[in-house]
């Protein structure tokens, strides 16, 4: 919703100055400085205040799910704190309704003797007592361990939630940056939150194929391949790679398992500029034909 504002606004600015300069024309020299001056396009600042917005929107939903999770284990102790005084309150009643009828039964049977009474009154209440005890304390680690589990639980999502934010913003800063230097430092902060991403370790491996590293990025498409083995851009940025180094045969069979796995690839294949010593290859031509892309397209 906030892109499309974005853009009507755009839209209304670029049409007011069309009206500017329908009302006044611009000299031809005052046109070059014009967009000689137009150095960056104009929806960039938008972006970056979208960008922004979205970070904040990100951290304001952390903070309210982290209010959240400290109310809910609150709750959940407040609540094994009540069964407990609950459970004593009525232990403590069953043991004096013991004691009445005990002392009763001894009466009425005719039992003389009040100190083998309370001997064995004594003796009744205590294993009572005992075994009540013993049930409530074991019921009472398993209620623990419950809520221990539960706990973790929570505490074990929200930590995923919070990387799962934060990889999300990097990838949205890697998306607006320009520098290849940048990027790598970009991914390289996504792979220490989640050292298993494959996409990440792919795209590394595409920026270091930029800066002329192949045997980096080759060795980075390796682990890529071996995390996730049907991940077809893995398969296409070795190719390139196998390319840059006129290992042209492994190349090709790289790129046949690319276009195996992500058909979509094909049509890149006459804009990818590591694959210029392929085209010289009757294998790459008739890969180009059986996609259905001419060179020169």
């Amino acid at each position: 919703m906030k892109l499309k504002f974005i853009l009507l606004f755009i839209f209304t600015i670029l049409c007011f100055g069309a009206f500017a300069n329908e009302s006044k024309p611009m000299t031809e020299q005052q046109q070059e400085k014009a967009i000689k001056e137009l150095n960056e396009p104009l929806y960039r600042p938008l972006l970056e205040r979208y960008v922004l917005d979205e970070l904040k929107s990100l951290r304001q939903d952390q903070q309210k799910l982290r209010e959240d999770t400290t109310k809910q284990i609150t709750h959940t102790e407040l609540s094994a704190a009540d069964r407990a005084l609950d459970y004593t309150n009525d232990t403590i009643n069953n043991v004096m309704f013991i004691i009445t009828a005990t002392a009763t039964i001894l009466i009425l049977v005719g039992w003389n003797s009040l100190r083998d009474v309370k001997n064995k009154v004594e003796s009744i209440v205590n294993e009572r007592v005992k075994s009540i005890t013993d049930e409530y304390e074991s019921r009472l680690g398993v209620l623990e361990s419950e809520l221990k589990e539960r706990s973790e639980e929570i505490i074990n999502n929200h930590r995923k939630i919070t990387i799962t934010n934060e990889v999300h913003s990097l990838w949205m800063r890697a998306a607006l940056e320009s520098d290849v230097n940048s990027k790598i430092e970009i991914y390289d902060e996504i792979l220490k939150r989640k050292p298993d991403d494959v996409e990440a370790i792919t795209y590394k491996a595409d920026a270091l194929l930029e800066q002329g590293k192949t045997v980096k990025a080759i060795a980075l498409c390796n682990q890529a391949i071996e995390e996730e083995e049907d991940y077809g851009y893995a398969y296409w940025q070795r190719a390139c790679a196998y390319a840059q180094e006129n290992r042209l045969s492994d190349s090709m069979d790289d790129l046949h398992m690319a276009l195996k796995l992500s058909p979509n690839l094909k049509n890149e294949l006459v804009n990818e500029v590591a694959f210029e010593n392929l085209q010289v290859l009757p294998a790459f031509l008739k890969l180009l034909d059986d996609a259905g892309v001419k060179l020169g397209e």
